[in-house]
Parts: C-alpha cells; structure tokens; sequence
C-alpha cells in the first residue's frame, strides 16, 4: 500500500481563511502604526530640539513605553503577514512569490531593527551610568538614534516597495482575485520606492504614503468581505 502526502479533507487551512486573516493583521499593522508614528512620536519628538524631545521623554515615560511595544506588536504581525502572502499568491508564481517573501522579510528586519533604536532613549536618557557625558550630549545622542530609526524606516520602506510591486503583479496573474488589486499595489510600491531616493521620499513625505496607503485599505477591505474566489485558487495552484 502507498501512502498519499495530500491533507486530510478538512484539515487544509481554507485560501479564504488565510486571505481574511491577511486582511486583520494588516489592518491592526496599520491602526498600531498611526498609534505609535502618528500620534506618540508627533506628540513627544521635536525633530530640531533635543532637549525638549528629550523632556517629553521623560515626562510621559509610560506613553513612550506604550509606542515601543505597538511597533513591536506590528512588526510581528508584519511578519506574520509577509509569510502569509506567500502561502496565498504561490498559485500565481510559487518562485516569485518566495523572492517576495525574502524582500518582505529583510524589509521587516530593517524597519525592526529601526525601532530598537526608537526604544534606545529610554536608556540612555534619565540613567545614571551615563551621568558622565552629560544632559546635553545625552539629548543630542538620543535624537540621532531618532533620527537615523526615522531614516532606517525609511530605507525599509523601499523593500516595501519592491515587495509590494512584485505581490501586484502575483496579483495579475492570480485568476483568484481582482487585478485592480495588483493595480494597486504597483502604484502604492512605486510611490514607497521613492525612499530609493531619501530627499524625494522625505521630500513627498505624507503624500507618498497615502497614495500606498490607498491600495492597502481597498486590499484590507477586500480580504476581509470577500477573501478570495476559493475554486479558482485551488485550480490555479494545481497547474502550477
């Protein structure tokens, strides 16, 4: 007797299921980057006054505290997302899916690397074992640290992009889903590529990002409500 490797009927986690589970955690991803970007930092960073960025720190400790785990908590459930999206476009392209995978996940280890340096203040700032360099050389050295987690979001942006660009047109050639979809995510990947160039990305700044931000709402939308044509998938994913 031969062993079959095919999952048992009922045990196959549902392309559906996968799709509105993509669709949850990329819209917490969001709601906890507008928390932690759009609201703590704006309140509490002052980009051309270390000290009074460094005061604010200090002053609401807990609430900077509160930003650091959420972007912990969405880079995981960026993550999460990434290998997600490899398990449901691998019908349209098993090997392109799996390169953006790769450019999704070194794209997260930057913009997770990136936010280490956004929590490093809270240890330099207000300890003692530093009191040697004094008050004002410790602003100075936590703003940079700021500033170069700003940058190295950045760049991890452009990974982004080139991870979006490529899961749009994985979107194209899906047959399981609708190709204003990959439309979508092409420009929202072109409009993040412009961090290829930090002065333009920076330059763009709020606007470059809504236009990708855009794309993702209407994908968030879609997964949640409709998820994906189920048939068409599991006919797509045996050709391939």
């Amino acid at each position: 007797m031969t062993e079959t490797t095919a999952p048992a009927p009922g045990r196959e986690t549902s392309p559906r299921a996968v799709a509105r589970l993509i669709g949850l955690l990329t819209l917490l991803t969001v709601i906890g980057g507008v928390y932690a970007l759009g609201y703590v930092s704006d309140q509490l960073i002052v980009w051309r006054d270390p000290a009074a960025t460094a005061a604010n720190i200090l002053a609401h400790r807990n609430l900077y505290l509160s930003a650091v785990a959420v972007y912990l908590v969405e880079m995981a459930l960026s993550i999460a997302t990434t290998a997600l999206f490899y398990t449901l476009l691998k019908p349209a392209g098993r090997n392109l899916a799996l390169v953006t995978l790769c450019l999704g996940m070194i794209a997260n280890a930057i913009k997770t690397g990136a936010r280490v340096l956004f929590a490093a203040p809270l240890y330099l700032l207000g300890s003692t074992r530093f009191h040697t360099l004094g008050p004002e050389t410790l602003n100075d050295l936590s703003l940079v640290l700021l500033l170069v987690n700003d940058h190295a979001a950045g760049i991890a942006m452009a990974f982004f992009g080139f991870q979006a660009l490529l899961a749009g047109w994985l979107m194209l050639r899906a047959t399981f889903l609708p190709r204003v979809l990959g439309v979508l995510s092409i420009i929202g990947g072109l409009a993040w590529l412009t961090h290829l160039w930090p002065p333009l990305g920076y330059r763009l700044g709020m606007n470059g990002m809504l236009i990708g931000v855009v794309g993702v709402f209407v994908q968030i939308f879609w997964f949640l409500v409709f998820g994906v044509n189920e048939q068409r998938w599991h006919e797509q994913a045996r050709r391939g």
